[in-house]
């Protein structure tokens, strides 16, 4: 059997091969060849997902995804197919752990780590297997770049960054005795070319997909990145910046210090954001917001002006 790369296979793998390997029922188009495994949010036609709660069985089956791990059986669209098991959740790790095994490290520098013609790293920095890092980079002590990962040319990670990191993302039931279930990352991180990371950075892998950065963002210290986080090119992120999981941020935005960042929104191209602020939803590009929650900056300001004045206001309405 082929090795999982990222979210797709190098070559498709027969999705009766699938419900054999995890002893299940299948249900719908048993000729049917699965290109990758992914997770709800990155789903694309050929993907396996996995879904273990009947208020995500709609969402699922109607998504893109071609096959559905489940533990029920329902219908099923013409040309989908359900692989029916009771652990779902399980089914879906099994798989992660059988294309992509544990790979002990055994040096600092992997020998399976490609790097490019005048990139130096510095001492004391580790390099995991399978990275690429291209032509003319600089990375400073202590920097770790997990396995995978993949670095453009001209690309500057100061010390102490950890690139590739898994994912923060859990698998959640009450009724068992750990309640949280670690869902385990087999994407990358993918750092465009011209980009540059300071001090102290955390960039999350991707769960099954890709967490990129777009080629000349610059990103100051101490900012977090969660996985399956999409950032466009030229972007600037100040020190403190926190981001969470799959959110897609446009070309050219800036995010100043300490802007908190909800899961799954998108801010549009060219959006400024200003210190400070927490963004709980989606933003229009081309604007400047402030305040939480992040709204246009000029409003947010006029009521906080009108708050301010409310003591006043009150001891006018009572005389």
């Amino acid at each position: 059997m082929p090795k999982l790369f990222i979210m797709k296979f190098p070559s498709p793998v027969s999705i009766q091969w699938i419900a054999d390997f995890l002893d299940a029922e299948l249900i719908g188009d048993k000729n049917g060849q699965a290109t990758g495994i992914n997770e709800i949010h990155k789903v694309e036609s050929g993907d396996l997902v996995f879904v273990d709660h009947p208020k995500y069985y709609s969402t699922c089956i109607e998504s893109a995804a071609s096959f559905i791990i489940i533990n029920k059986v329902v219908d099923v669209p013409a040309g989908k197919a359900l692989v029916v098991v009771k652990e779902p959740f399980e089914a879906y790790l099994r798989i992660v752990r059988h294309f992509r095994p544990f790979e002990p490290a055994v040096k600092p520098v992997s020998d399976t780590a490609v790097i490019g013609e005048g990139t130096y790293v510095y001492p004391n920095s580790f390099i995991g297997h399978h990275v690429t890092i291209g032509r003319n980079c600089r990375i400073h002590p202590g920097v770790t770049i997990l396995d995978y990962c993949e670095i453009g040319d001209n690309v500057v990670v100061q010390a102490g960054s950890v690139i590739g990191s898994d994912a923060f993302y859990y698998n959640t039931k009450k009724d068992r005795e750990v309640w949280y279930k670690k869902m385990e990352s087999c994407g990358r991180v993918v750092i465009g070319d011209d980009v540059e990371i300071g001090a102290g950075c955390t960039i999350d892998r991707g769960v099954s997909h890709d967490t990129r950065i777009g080629r000349g963002t610059k990103i100051d210290n101490m900012v977090h990145i969660g996985h399956d986080t999409v950032i466009g090119k030229n972007c600037l992120l100040a020190a403190q910046v926190g981001i969470a999981g799959a959110v897609d941020i446009g070309d050219g935005v800036i995010l100043w210090g300490q802007v908190g960042i909800s899961k799954t929104l998108r801010i549009g191209d060219h959006a400024i954001v200003l210190a400070q602020s927490g963004v709980p939803s989606s933003l229009e590009g081309g604007k400047v917001y402030f305040g939480y929650p992040a709204e246009e900056a000029g409003l947010k300001k006029r009521e906080i002006v009108w708050i301010k004045r409310i003591p006043e206001l009150w001891k006018k309405v009572m005389g």
